[in-house]
């Protein structure tokens, strides 16, 4: 092998496409964004189609063989590049993109694309200009390249015993992917089991078997409602909330019932958000979260993006909108719907904003439990069709989440079932965890072998 520029094997070089966004219709040619450069490859995914004169198909269209190079990215993403595969449909790139077409009596495209793959980034990293935020190069940066060259014969022998590696790999990773969807059915089966009353043994059965008595879910529900009237001490005459229609429900097993989440709830609310120069990033007095900072498993995430108001802003325009620990959030705008947290005790008071809503259960109904149903599918299936749809944008209303029917299990049996999904989806994280790590040192792989290579 010997060492070369990207130069010496280019035939020509050209930046991409640039049109206004009222040149892209549902009827044009795809148009290749930086997007669809992922791993070495094209990938085929939200494609933008583009209205372009027969000249400018000719001046901008990609040809099999041809690499596409992206130009103007973040600093870690810049010089990603994939070559354009057999049998693609006939397609442009545009302007944040450059293409290059090689000599190929010098280099095939692949050698060249395994090359940029396994260094590119790296190299375009220390090189690029910085543009508005993001790095930019240059044709003649990308022409500067250095790579090895060897005679052509070699480089079909180096590409077919890369592609027969990296064929192993898929395979692998295709395994992994695999693992992670069967890992997702599995928590959706143990949350509707959870809800559906499949999960533990019932405390009717328990009951039964000890001989003796329990408060069953209905006079739960009832003492939760008295207890409520008694203690309320607002204006005006106590409005009892309102039950659940039972249509269309599923039967429950003995010792459940029914119940609106607003019977089993002291608070259902949503939150509000403050004019933009109240909202600090970073630090400040207390907590204010959004949508991004919820999860699909239960757990708060206030690393992403940590946003807080001043405490007279939490107590004076925000009141309506406080959470404390223990309270149950979930979004209710989307998509996606059906993100859910419990709030954590990190800060003695936080705030939400007005795409979430704060369940605060009553002592009846253990809060875990309520978290566990909202997550379950069966529920989330029905708060999406009752969801409205406007622009693509999902929204609940408030007066849907306090209507909400959730199973009600007897106390003691809430505790079996909380303990018995924690278990379980315990187990879940932790295969998740091996699997995602395992994923990570595949892609490391991939590129580790090419530099080894390469070098």
């Amino acid at each position: 092998m010997r060492q070369a520029r990207l130069r010496d094997v280019v035939a020509s070089m050209k930046n991409g496409i640039y049109k206004p966004a009222s040149s892209y219709a549902d009827d044009g040619m795809p148009c290749l964004r930086m997007y669809n450069i992922e791993a070495g490859s094209i990938v085929w995914r939200d494609i933008k189609r583009m209205k372009v004169t027969p000249a400018e198909q000719v001046d901008y269209g990609l040809l099999e063989g041809d690499l596409l190079v992206n130009r103007v990215n973040s600093r870690e993403l810049v010089g990603k590049a994939a070559v354009i595969p057999a049998g693609m449909e006939p397609s442009l790139f545009e302007s944040k993109n450059i293409r290059l077409r090689l000599d190929v009596a010098k280099a095939i495209p692949k050698f060249i694309n395994y090359q940029l793959f396994a260094r590119g980034s790296r190299h375009f990293a220390s090189n690029a200009q910085q543009v508005v935020g993001m790095a930019s190069i240059s044709q003649g940066q990308l022409a500067d390249f250095p790579i090895v060259l060897t005679d052509l014969d070699e480089q079909r022998r180096i590409v077919a015993e890369i592609e027969k590696q990296f064929s192993r790999l898929d395979e692998a990773v295709a395994n992994l992917q695999r693992v992670k969807a069967n890992i997702k059915r599995y928590k959706a089966s143990v949350l509707k089991a959870a809800v559906e009353g499949r999960l533990v043994e019932t405390e009717a059965s328990i009951a039964q078997r000890e001989g003796r008595s329990y408060e069953i879910g209905e006079q739960l529900l009832q003492r939760v409602l008295e207890e409520r009237r008694t203690k309320w001490v607002g204006k005006g005459k106590y409005k009892e909330p309102e039950a659940p229609a039972l249509e269309g429900l599923n039967t429950l097993p003995e010792g459940w019932t029914y119940a609106t989440a607003e019977q089993m709830c002291e608070q259902i609310a949503s939150g509000s958000t403050p004019s933009s120069d109240a909202m600090f990033s970073g630090t400040g007095e207390v907590p204010f979260l959004k949508v991004y900072n919820l999860t699909f498993d239960g757990s708060l995430d206030f690393t992403v993006k940590p946003t807080f108001v001043s405490n007279a802003t939490h107590q004076g325009p925000l009141a309506r909108s406080r959470s404390i620990p223990g309270d149950v959030l979930m979004n209710i705008v989307g998509p996606p719907l059906g993100k859910v947290s419990i709030v954590s005790s990190i800060f003695p008071e936080w705030n939400i904003n007005q795409a979430i809503v704060t369940f605060r259960t009553s002592p009846g109904l253990v809060n875990k439990m309520l978290a566990h149903w909202l997550l379950a599918q069966p529920v989330l299936s029905r708060l999406e069709r009752t969801a409205k749809a406007t622009a693509g944008q999902h929204n609940l209303q408030v007066s849907t989440c306090r209507k909400l029917p959730i199973p009600v299990p007897p106390i003691a049996e809430q505790v079996r079932i909380v303990a018995e999904v924690d278990r379980h989806l315990s187990i879940a994280r932790e295969v998740e965890a091996e699997v995602y790590a395992n994923l990570q040192r595949a892609r490391g792989l991939r590129q580790s072998t090419l530099i080894k290579l390469f070098q």
